[in-house]
């Protein structure tokens, strides 16, 4: 294939154009990271800031990639906060109340992640109720249990597994351990999207689920699938959280609900604009993550954190709009320029 460069003023305008629409946010990201190096030369482009925000948003990574998925299917699942917290609070209870090995209290996390994510599936599918409220409800649901059963009080784990511990604090060639994982669940997620035919078909059913249903898709075995995926990474993330805090208490989970919906949105704007990615959304979660740390370490306030990810999640919703209208005219004129004739010979 031989490159072509672009050559009149036009032309350069139409490529600068292009790559600012397909990179945007990771430029928008680069200079954040240079404003706040300005701004803060001695504290912001240091170890310590850097592990703050790899540990504090790994897990938002890890539900942000989850919400991914269910977005591509064309739902959504507003429980992976109350989940999160959920799956959090029961690792350490298995441990601390039911004195069971760290194992196998991972193990039942996983599978209550599951098992949440195979009953949002069945109450959008089968039960045909909208994805949105399903979703709240479950998760109103969850919160409530969670409530009622830590009493508004907290669970220590005073004396849990150093192998449990390192789950979330261990260090592999000088890289915290979360990034690894978070790395692999992307690639996985990215390999099975872009190259394996379960990832084109659940592009097509969030695209037009009937058109995808008349080509012989399964929707219900997608959709349902793409929800007990999301409800296993929500309740890996749970056992992320719990070997990071050992205390179980049932207000955290609800804060994550916001940055895991702003990922894969604001995501969706850059890389593949148009439609939810795995490398938009993690390039999202870092927009987040940089913008955040930068305004605290300014002097804002405790309010700050929720306020830019409200008006983060307003502007994605904007641009995610606007990407995928785009992408449909662009697409629309590609067709337009087809000739009859070249049409002809492409359907013989």
């Amino acid at each position: 294939m031989k490159l072509r460069f672009p050559t009149s003023r036009a032309e350069l305008v139409n490529a600068g154009v292009h790559i600012f629409s397909v990179h945007a946010l990771l430029i928008v990201t680069l200079l954040l990271i240079a404003v706040f190096a300005i701004l803060l030369p001695n504290t912001f482009l240091t170890p310590l800031t850097g592990r703050a925000i790899v540990y504090d948003k790994s897990v938002v990574a890890l539900l942000a990639l989850a919400e991914m998925i269910v977005i591509a299917s064309g739902n959504f699942d507003l429980s992976v906060g109350y989940g999160i917290g959920a799956t959090y609070i029961l690792v350490i209870v298995l441990q601390v109340h039911q004195q069971l090995p760290w194992e196998l209290a991972v193990l039942g996390a996983l599978l209550a992640g599951v098992a949440i994510g195979a009953f949002n599936g069945f109450l959008v599918y089968y039960l045909k109720i909208d994805s949105f409220i399903a979703t709240l409800g479950s998760g109103s649901v969850l919160y409530g249990f969670s409530q009622w059963y830590t009493n508004g009080a907290q669970i220590v784990g005073s004396n849990l597994p150093q192998a449990f511990q390192n789950i979330n604090g261990a260090i592999i060639l000088g890289v915290p351990v979360p990034i690894i994982y978070v790395l692999l669940v992307a690639v996985v997620i990215w390999v099975a999207f872009e190259f394996l035919p379960v990832g084109r078909y659940l592009y097509a059913l969030g695209s037009n689920p009937r058109a995808a249903e008349l080509t012989g898709i399964p929707r219900g075995r997608y959709v349902i699938g793409a929800y007990i995926a999301a409800g296993l990474l929500v309740g890996f993330a749970g056992v992320l959280l719990g070997s990071e805090l050992q205390v179980a208490q049932s207000n955290v989970g609800g804060d994550y609900l916001l940055p895991a919906f702003v990922g894969p949105l604001l995501g969706s704007t850059t890389i593949r604009p148009g439609r939810v990615n795995v490398w938009g959304t993690l390039v999202a979660v870092l927009v987040l993550a940089v913008g955040i740390a930068g305004i605290q370490q300014l002097g804002g306030s405790f309010f700050a954190e929720p306020l830019f990810n409200g008006i983060t999640l307003l502007v994605a919703v904007g641009l995610a709009g606007y990407a995928s209208r785009r992408s449909v005219r662009s697409q629309a004129r590609k067709n337009n320029a087809v000739k009859p004739s070249e049409l002809s010979q492409e359907v013989v």
